[in-house]
């Protein structure tokens, strides 16, 4: 788990759509760029105000899904942290936590809104720099952190060679087919495919109404058809299990900035029946049975309330969410989304089998333990580590990159 998880990155202030052109025209990007994606990101649009601060929200709540879904949800080695399966530890809050991983789609979504916005009238050298000093600053800090507790308690995890920690600090690890020392950096491999593509087809020419209209089309009929090739690499190019959650959440932005649409509420519904489709298919298996087996309904009703939710923010009913810890909630999200599940089940085996603390305080502690951390790095490494990282690229750009 946008993700941007994702990512997750803190959605920046929102235009000022009385003066958008209509959305049938071919509309050139604003002169304007935003300056910065900080949580305190002042704008034209009216500073904190003008910042859309429920997605914030929406964005610790999908984190705190995914954080359930890890500590309380599923199996493996969380089993070994509590001595048992969540399922007999906590017997009621794991039948819905084991839905947490819906957390992940929550997030694409999200994601999808937030990138549309950050990118319209930024140069690609913009994109570029803002993605990097946005995701590696904290990322490269949690795995440090969690490479030196699978040092001090390798029964957690298992720390990774020294070759494989290093290709850990590109984030390709994935594809390159080395061990992730992040369990949660899948989602940052799907997020950093969903910017490649849309930096490249959208941003390289500039944000426009009509080219996010196009992508969405074009990137929905591809991850459809992807579907009866088979081809591996056409997988990892499209996305077809992710696609259709980043494409609806591009259409919300768009309904956000210009005005409700047909087209664009189209393209939403289209999403959303493919979305509910793949997450469905992914996480339900008939005749499946056990402690954490999930309902298809449940699945269809979450997927259907995440983009429920990003729509309102969309449609402007979340106006009146003008709470300043919402901004702070929106800060930690990352850094917490990054640390929270190796690290988790390091204090959860600390203090259950360790110290003999009972199950629901560990739980309560574990998860504000975390937290409290993912304050730390937002105060200590992403505050003054992203823009100093941003300006250095900036000044080291290469000629005609930034055009």
């Amino acid at each position: 788990m946008s993700a941007s998880s994702p990512t997750l990155a803190t959605a920046p202030p929102s235009p000022t759509t009385s003066s958008a052109p209509a959305p049938g025209r071919s509309t050139a990007a604003p002169a304007a760029a935003p300056s910065h994606d900080a949580a305190s990101h002042d704008a034209a649009s009216g500073g904190r105000r003008g910042r859309l601060l429920a997605l914030d929200g929406l964005r610790l709540l999908a984190a705190l899904m995914v954080c359930l879904y890890h500590y309380a949800g599923r199996g493996g080695t969380v089993s070994e942290s509590w001595h048992q399966s969540p399922s007999r530890v906590f017997p009621t809050l794991s039948q819905a936590a084991a839905y947490g991983c819906l957390g992940v789609q929550f997030f694409f979504v999200i994601s999808g809104f937030v990138i549309c916005m950050s990118s319209w009238g930024r140069t690609l050298g913009d994109f570029f720099r803002s993605r990097v000093a946005r995701l590696y600053p904290a990322y490269w800090v949690a795995l440090v952190l969690i490479t030196g507790a699978a040092i001090v308690l390798p029964a957690v995890v298992h720390p990774v060679r020294a070759d494989e920690f290093l290709v850990n600090l590109t984030m390709l690890q994935q594809p390159m087919g080395v061990p992730r020392v992040l369990g949660v950096c899948w989602t940052l491999w799907v997020e950093v495919r969903f910017y490649a593509l849309f930096a490249l087809l959208v941003v390289l020419r500039g944000v426009t109404y009509r080219r996010v209209v196009l992508f969405c089309c074009v990137w929905t009929l591809a991850a459809v058809v992807c579907r009866t090739s088979g081809n591996a690499l056409t997988d990892q190019l499209v996305m077809p299990d992710y696609a259709p959650f980043f494409i609806g959440g591009l259409a919300l932005y768009l309904i956000h900035r210009f005005g409700s649409d047909l087209l664009l509420w189209g393209i939403v519904a289209a999403s959303w029946l493919l979305g509910q489709s793949n997450a469905t298919r992914g996480l339900w298996h008939a005749g499946a049975h056990g402690d954490l087996v999930r309902d298809p309904w449940i699945i269809l009703l979450i997927v259907t309330l995440a983009f429920a939710a990003v729509a309102a923010v969309a449609l402007g009913w979340t106006g009146r969410a003008d709470w300043r810890w919402l901004a702070t909630a929106g800060a930690l999200t990352y850094p917490f989304y990054l640390v929270h599940e190796h690290l988790g089940w390091f204090v959860i085996r600390v203090l259950h089998r360790g110290a003999g603390l009972p199950a629901w305080p560990t739980l309560g502690l574990t998860v504000l333990g975390m937290l409290l951390l993912a304050w730390l790095m937002h105060r200590f490494v992403e505050k003054p580590i992203g823009p100093r990282l941003k300006r250095a690229l900036k000044r080291s750009r290469t000629p005609g990159f930034s055009t």
